[in-house]
């Protein structure tokens, strides 16, 4: 389940390491999609 949410991540949420976002000045909602996406990219690679 976990790597199919991986992949919908990849195609449709914003890629902010491509867009050189400084986490500091991150606003909430790009923070809360950067944690997203860790937590699900770190429970895909568990599940291997």
């Amino acid at each position: 389940m976990f790597k199919i949410l991986a992949q919908l991540n990849k195609l449709l949420l914003p890629s902010f390491t491509r867009k050189r976002l400084d986490l500091a000045n991150a606003k909430k909602w790009q923070l809360a999609i950067v944690g997203w996406r860790y937590y699900v990219t770190t429970r895909a690679l568990d599940n291997q």
